[in-house]
């Protein structure tokens, strides 16, 4: 099972939850202070939600989940194959989830997109935070690639789902 993820920045998590319940008629999947998942099954949609006060309406990052680590290989392997980088990230915690995953670098536009399998829930966003600390986090800048490439700064909270 594939699907793509939308991770969303909003300016209050529980008004766009319930919008979002609304709009697709299920409840989120997971639900954290500052957070939310939804696994939507038609369409195949991983809707995650991020409290990010003042950037409401703006895309966080876009992933493609898949269904297990050899998913996430293969199509590292492929993406290779045809020419695109990306940097790895195995046995990772983020978003409340212990994932092996990794991000396309060099995307056109300067999105951020991942691929990545869920292999365990986590009781953190990050892997040691407290969840006071991660929200502390989002709101910390990550710098641009060290190549200078498209991507722009963006909130911490968009570094993982």
């Amino acid at each position: 099972m594939s699907r793509i993820q939308l991770a969303l920045n909003v300016d209050d998590v529980e008004a766009a939850t319930a919008f979002y319940s609304k709009l697709f008629g299920v409840e989120p999947a997971k639900t954290r202070p500052g957070y939310a998942n939804f696994a939507i099954a038609d369409p195949p949609l991983k809707l995650v939600l991020l409290e990010n006060p003042g950037t409401s309406g703006t895309l966080n990052h876009l992933g493609v989940e898949v269904a297990d680590v050899d998913a996430v290989d293969a199509e590292q392997t492929r993406l290779a194959a045809v020419g695109l980088a990306s940097t790895e990230e195995r046995d990772s915690t983020c978003c409340y989830a212990k994932q092996t995953k990794f991000w396309v670098e060099n995307t056109p536009g300067g999105e951020r997109w991942e691929v990545y399998t869920v292999l365990a829930d986590s009781p953190t966003f990050f892997a040691d935070a407290a969840p006071a600390a991660a929200a502390a986090a989002a709101d910390a800048e990550i710098p641009e690639t060290a190549d200078g490439g498209s991507s722009t700064t963006q909130p911490a909270a968009a570094a993982c789902c």
